[in-house]
């Protein structure tokens, strides 16, 4: 094996937003802060979690509020004219 190539390879401090810290190895410098983990996963717990960190469900909705509003503001559109074309048949005498 080749030496000085690969990542140094050390115990580091999970830390999760419910507050439970785990000892794990990584081959990241730091401690590590996490949203969820074991202790509050919805799937170990039987609790349901809304997780939005970033606003991203209240950004959709805002979305499609907006697009609401301006299809109620916008005219209808036409209906679009269709031509009719008149055909005559001439019945054949024998």
């Amino acid at each position: 094996m080749k030496k000085d190539i690969h990542p140094k390879y050390q115990d580091i401090h999970f830390i999760c937003a419910c507050g439970a810290k785990f000892i794990a190895g990584s081959t990241i410098k730091e401690d590590y802060k996490t949203e969820i983990c074991s202790n509050c996963h919805p799937f170990f717990t039987g609790k349901q979690k809304l997780v939005d960190t970033s606003g991203r469900v209240d950004k959709f909705m805002a979305k499609m509020k907006k697009a609401k509003d301006i299809k109620e503001t916008q005219a209808p559109k036409k209906a679009k004219k269709t031509k009719t074309i008149k055909v005559e048949t001439a019945e054949m005498e024998e």
